[in-house]
């Protein structure tokens, strides 16, 4: 596809005053340059057409580097087509030759004007060249026009003196042919695709480059796919291939060290650009996350407005690119562009600092290439910049010069073989790490490269690979890790690489990959130790597809082999334990067999065993709560071995969260996650997390648990079965007000053929929250039993976990039932009894008192206030709060119930929670009072928690000195300071003292 010559005016005008001239007598030489794809030969054959059109005689050569061996073989193809001098030749002397040659030009002019046309004299042998310069000082009296064509351009490899360098200017014409300008080439992709879209117009005018060879060409190929098409982004998907082709010319015809340079650039662009599309691509899952944060806030917000709705009696309380800029490139051209701005000799104070930093990050990137390709850096910085004049690089955001679309980037790369660019890689990656790149960036270009054997590409590769782990980038790490595989490695180091990349594989959902990973892993010989790890992370991830007897039978067979490592025998036992909470046949049998073993010989368990006895014997109601503590603080001061302290750690953070030690258990939380390694899958680690959610929830931080609502979703391990996330994610919700979203999350799982698990058993007694908060209690009861089934079937009678009985018992009173409720309701206080804590208590109190009714449901309704006093269960504290209200106002006791009615009201909006504040606004409106607006800002609003620990920091502590004086997380200092902050109505830790003081 060929299109009209743009933005050559100026040169047809030179060149048609000369052709007049030299047809009145008088020559000149005219010199066409410009870099490689301006154009040159077009506007020489527009010239030769004119000049014919005016009379003259042309006569033409075209230069080419085959003919540089022969003497005046340019000059012989213009004058040797004429048939009397046909024999003309050079001789053995090459001044006669020359003057022989002259002669005959002048013979020529004698009979007409001439036009002589020579294009890329720049090619021409070195006797034609010294002839065209002579020729040209000796024109200036006869009818020729001699018009000649030279590359111009910036090389890596310094070219030769042009043609004109020994000429004065008073016998030569030079124009030099600019780039197309943006508008330009849009002009021509419009003539070519009239219908074509701004965007897709702007697409092509990048990927020419300002070069009309390169437009043309990609021009020629998207005729048989034409817009709305994409314009492509890689040369595989162009026919019949004419821009890659010509791209590989332009390369050709810069020189090698120049192709050199350009390819270095294009693969350490692609290898960069890759890294900021996967950046990009984590921002925007962030960005989902925060916005569906948002959106669940402003849900609340509108929710918290609503008109209320008929609600039943007292639900059961919770438990537990760059390539897109469109800027135009600058050419040294005399022509101003159509949309550049009036203000363009203003440059802001912004502006000027942004120079020095984008001339800094080019010189970094000029060294770097030149590192790699061996190319001077002061010849490579110099390419950058006439490359951007000419448009085939544009700057990006920070500066730095990147090539102007990435279907050039890859026709620039698609002369290079696999090998060759896998070299380009590696030596990029030496360059990076010669000059202290960051980890990340060395390794991202190792991707790219071969095995190299070295030892510094391997420990690269780890370090990265760690990194990443630990920075949350599983899927970094899974790259670094894989293609550390490639390089030659000991069995014992392949072990452990095998074992990192099963279990990140694992972790970032490709779970059908990470198992066989860790099962070759196993196999593999290694030390104990690493086999104990191996073998953990493969049982925790079949456990995660739900093979739980696999995964308990293959820690069997590895310990069976350990007679001579007891620690970690002992860990293997644990782990065993604890994997089969997931199936209530395997765990009868894991803990039977650790119960046996404990009391023939408790050395054989261990401290991580012991703490699981002592955490099955609480789920089981048969010890309480200050003596499972007692027992777990004696085994944490006990010296552990790293393998098995995470179990210890993990029980002990769990079964304090059940005995409303909260700061402690978000302190052993905070600690075993801490330990845990970030590549590699541990059974623990997900039982912490869980925990930490297990804590969230009973103290009513429903903010908390739902601004992680994405995480609950990949949080999810057993082929969308719902974990412990989804249960607390769907209790939030219903807390909240969000009963339509709450319906969506609980419609996502087919319950029906879910492997048995402790989480479904959660899940189930979440569900039955929702459906009674809907009004379906009938179902609500179904979920609760079938729960408690289960729940029993594990050996679980405690309401530590999950106090589906009083749950029920609410269902049997909503459907007049209240004798099965009383039973229901007793049986759980006697096992609350037992393991004697304020939630579990207090909870089993309020509902027994609901249905016990009379003076004796009185006491029990005021008791359970009273014990909720000092939990931390706040939502438990208004749930009972707003029942006794209920119970004194049925008993005619009005102003003491709509006392207590009011401060679960103000409770219940303090905590967030929708629902129980509808219900209160409702009781009090049933009897006869109304709400007192509660103080929401100032000193005032703060709980006693607040108060403490913003006065300690006003009298100046840290928050880790706040922390350890309390006893508390360090996280949970600053979720307390935050929420200080905002009833405080202050941004900073300085204003403290002053508004305390108010």
């Amino acid at each position: 596809m060929t299109g009209p010559l743009r933005e050559r005016e100026d040169a047809h005008a030179l060149l048609t005053a000369e052709a007049e001239r030299a047809r009145a007598g008088a020559g000149r030489l005219v010199l066409l340059r410009g870099a490689t794809g301006t154009g040159r030969s077009a506007v020489l054959e527009a010239a030769a057409a004119h000049a014919t059109h005016l009379g003259l005689r042309v006569l033409r050569a075209r230069c080419s580097p085959d003919d540089i061996a022969l003497p005046f073989s340019s000059v012989l193809h213009l004058l040797g087509s004429v048939p009397e001098f046909a024999d003309v030749g050079p001789g053995d002397d090459d001044r006669g030759s020359a003057a022989r040659l002259w002669r005959l030009l002048r013979s020529y002019a004698d009979e007409s004007p001439l036009m002589v046309a020579v294009d890329d004299v720049h090619l021409a042998d070195e006797a034609s060249r010294r002839w065209f310069v002579e020729a040209a000082r000796r024109i200036d009296r006869l009818p020729v026009l001699l018009v000649a064509t030279e590359r111009s351009q910036y090389d890596i490899d310094p070219r030769p003196a042009g043609l004109t360098h020994a000429l004065s200017p008073s016998v030569v014409r030079t124009h030099t042919l600019a780039p197309l300008t943006d508008d330009a080439a849009a002009a021509l992709v419009r003539a070519a695709f009239p219908t074509a879209s701004d965007r897709w117009t702007a697409d092509c005018v990048r990927a020419g480059a300002g070069s009309p060879l390169l437009l043309h060409a990609l021009l020629d190929d998207l005729d048989g796919a034409p817009p709305p098409t994409a314009v492509p982004r890689t040369c595989a998907a162009l026919y019949p291939g004419s821009y890659p082709a010509a791209v590989s010319w332009w390369l050709d015809s810069a020189g090698p060290a120049t192709a050199e340079v350009a390819r270095t650039l294009a693969a350490l662009e692609q290898a960069e650009r890759t890294e900021q599309t996967e950046r990009a691509a984590r921002a925007e899952r962030a960005t989902d996350a925060e916005r569906a944060a948002s959106a669940e806030r402003a849900g609340d917000s509108v929710a918290r407005n609503a008109v209320p709705v008929p609600l039943p009696d007292p639900v059961p309380a919770v438990d537990s690119s760059i390539d897109s800029h469109s800027h135009s490139h600058s050419h040294s051209h005399s022509h101003s562009h159509s949309h550049s701005h009036s203000d363009t000799d203003t440059v802001t104070e912004a502006a000027q600092e942004a120079l020095p930093a984008a001339e800094v990050a080019t010189d970094a990137l000029a060294a770097l290439v030149a590192d790699a390709s061996g190319a001077d850096p002061a010849r490579v910085s110099g390419w950058f910049t006439a490359m951007t004049r000419l448009g085939v690089l544009r700057p990006d955001r920070a500066g730095r010069p990147r090539y102007a679309h990435p279907l050039l980037r890859d026709a620039v790369l698609g002369g290079w073989s696999t090998a060759r660019r896998q070299d380009a890689h590696r030596a990029v990656a030496q360059a990076m790490l010669r000059r202290g790149d960051h980890l990340d960036a060395v390794a991202r270009q190792l991707l790219g490269s071969a095995p190299t054997g070295l030892p510094w590409a391997l420990r690269v590769l780890r370090d990265a690979a760690t990194v990443a782990a630990r920075d949350a980038r599983p899927g970094d790490a899974v790259r670094y890790l894989r293609r550390s595989l490639q390089e030659p490695l000991p069995d014992d180091l392949r072990q452990r690489l095998l074992t990192e990349l099963g279990s990140l594989e694992y972790a970032s959902a490709d779970t059908p990959a990470g198992i066989p990973r860790l099962a070759e892993a196993l196999d593999l010989p290694a030390e104990p130790r690493d086999q104990v790890r191996t073998a953990i992370a493969l049982g925790t991830a079949l456990v995660g597809r739900g093979e739980v007897r696999t995964a308990v039978e293959v820690l069997r067979r590895l310990e069976g082999r350990l007679a001579g490592h007891p620690d970690l025998a002992r860990a293997l036992q644990t782990a065993s334990a604890l994997l089969s909470d997931q199936d209530q046949m395997v765990r009868r049998e894991a803990y039977r067999w650790l119960t046996d073993t404990a009391e023939r010989s408790p050395e054989l368990v261990g401290a991580s065993g012991q703490a699981l006895l002592v955490r099955y014997a609480a789920t089981a109601g048969d010890l309480p709560a200050q003596e499972a503590m007692r027992r777990l603080r004696t085994l944490l001061t006990e010296p552990a071995d790293p393998l098995a302290e995470p179990f210890l750690l993990g029980t002990a953070a769990a079964v304090a969260q059940w005995a409303d030690e909260l700061d402690e258990a978000e302190r052993l939380v905070e600690r075993g996650l801490a330990g845990q390694h970030p590549s590699l899958l541990h059974p623990m680690e997900q039982a912490l997390l869980d925990t930490r959610w297990d804590i969230a929830a009973a103290r009513g931080a429903y903010g908390t648990l739902l601004a992680a609502l994405p995480e609950a979703g990949r949080a999810r391990r057993t082929g969308g079965s719902p974990v412990n996330a989804d249960a607390h994610t769907l209790l939030a919700l219903v807390e909240t007000g969000r009963t339509p979203q709450a319906r969506r999350l609980a419609d996502t799982f087919d319950l029906r053929d879910t492997p048995d698990s402790w989480e479904l058993n959660r899940f189930l007694y979440a569900r039955g929250v929702l459906r009674y908060t809907e009004g379906d209690v009938a179902g609500a009861l179904h979920d609760f039993l079938e729960c408690g089934r289960r729940q029993s079937a594990r050996a679980v009678h405690s309401p530590v976990v999950t106090p589906w009985r009083t749950a029920a018992a609410e269902c049997r009173l909503a459907l007049g039932n209240p004798q099965e409720a009383l039973a229901l309701a007793t049986e759980e206080l006697r096992l609350a009894r037992v393991w004697n804590t304020p939630r579990t208590t207090g909870r089993a109190l309020r509902v027994l008192g609901r249905a016990t009714r009379g003076r004796r449901g009185l006491e029990l309704g005021a008791e359970a206030v009273a014990v909720l006093r000092d939990s931390p269960a706040e939502a438990e504290l208004v749930a009972s709060l707003l029942a006794h209200g209920r119970q004194l106002t049925a008993a005619g006791e009005r102003g003491r119930g709509r006392d207590h009615l009011r401060e679960g009201a103000e409770r219940a909006e303090r905590l967030g929670s929708v629902r129980l504040l509808t219900y209160a606004e409702q009781a009090l409106r049933t009897a006869g009072g109304r709400r007192t607006t509660p103080a929401h800002t100032g000193s005032g609003s703060l709980t006693g928690s607040e108060r403490r620990i913003a006065e300690l920091a006003a009298d100046g502590r840290t928050n880790t000195e706040i922390a350890d004086l309390l006893h508390v997380a360090r996280r949970t200092v600053e979720t307390h300071l935050t929420s200080a902050y905002r009833k405080l109505g202050i941004r900073r830790r300085g204003e403290l003292p002053g508004v305390l003081d108010d």
